[in-house]
């Protein structure tokens, strides 16, 4: 199963494109103390603002810290952050999906209109809401975006457990005497993983949109750590005398955002059966 399904994976140019754009940034992020020239921290104010050039690629900001050492040292925060706030989604938002679906009755009740609840706010408003609440912070920023997200694959889940219980090896399997936890996570579960991986992957794409817009706005990383959404803040009334202040972390997380973008949809188009070959 898993061969069959690797084998047309590498043979997709969009999941070898989109794969390879975040293999890059995963060694930049993992290397990034021996990558970068700089301390992306270190400020040297006689430095402060110049142009792109050999001694600094990328330029400096308003404090002559080096703009490529915090933008390499920021994927480690982006990254970071979208993996394990999409890992607790997922963890949590199945379970919930698994125990609605199979459970069905008052325990599906309970659980989809809760998750109703979080659907009708907007993704981005309720991660600042829950950030807000919750205080600036890298951890809390992780947390808000796990709870925002986590309803998501909840949903993604509770529709093909729902069928997948249904069908005869689900029954023969009671029928044989397997209890409902072997049954949900031996038999149903690997059955349900293809949607899951796929929204797992453009999930981190929008996980690492929400932490720059968190950063932003003050709610996430807090400076002096290099993140790339508080590189744009601070970058924002340069737009006209050093862009490039706020053009490179730009930069930075359109590539992250593509690849992720790209490796999910690669990945749809592998794993659902009704779009292969197309």
């Amino acid at each position: 199963m898993a061969e069959s399904t690797l084998r047309p994976a590498l043979r997709n140019a969009l999941v070898l494109f989109g794969a390879g754009i975040i293999v890059a940034m995963v060694l930049l992020a993992a290397f990034a103390s021996v990558v970068a020239p700089y301390d992306p921290t270190e400020m040297k104010v006689i430095d402060a603002l110049q142009r792109p050039s050999l001694a600094h690629p990328f330029g400096t900001d308003r404090f002559g810290r080096d703009v490529l050492s915090r933008t390499i040292h920021g994927s480690r925060i982006a990254l970071g952050v979208a993996i394990s706030s999409i890992g607790l989604a997922l963890v949590v938002g199945t379970a919930l999906g698994l125990a609605g679906g199979y459970a069905g009755g008052a325990t599906d009740l309970v659980i989809g209109r809760a998750m109703d609840v979080l659907f009708s706010f907007p993704t981005l408003i309720l991660a600042i809401g829950i950030a807000a609440m919750l205080g600036p912070g890298l951890d809390n920023a992780a947390l808000a975006i796990a709870v925002v997200y986590a309803p998501l694959f909840s949903r993604v889940v509770r529709g093909p457990v729902i069928a997948e219980r249904a069908k005869e090896y689900s029954v023969a399997a009671l029928g044989l005497g397997a209890g409902a936890f072997r049954v949900v996570f031996r038999h149903i579960l690997p059955n349900v993983l293809a949607p899951l991986i796929v929204q797992a992957s453009v999930s981190l794409a929008y996980a690492i949109l929400t932490e720059a817009a968190l950063s932003y706005l003050g709610l996430g990383t807090q400076p002096p750590a290099p993140s790339w959404g508080t590189m744009l803040n601070e970058g924002r009334t340069y737009l006209e005398t050093a862009p490039w202040m706020s053009v490179f972390p730009g930069l930075a997380i359109m590539l992250a955002v593509l690849g992720f973008n790209l490796l999910g949809d690669g990945l749809r188009s592998v794993l659902d059966p009704q779009l292969r070959g197309r």
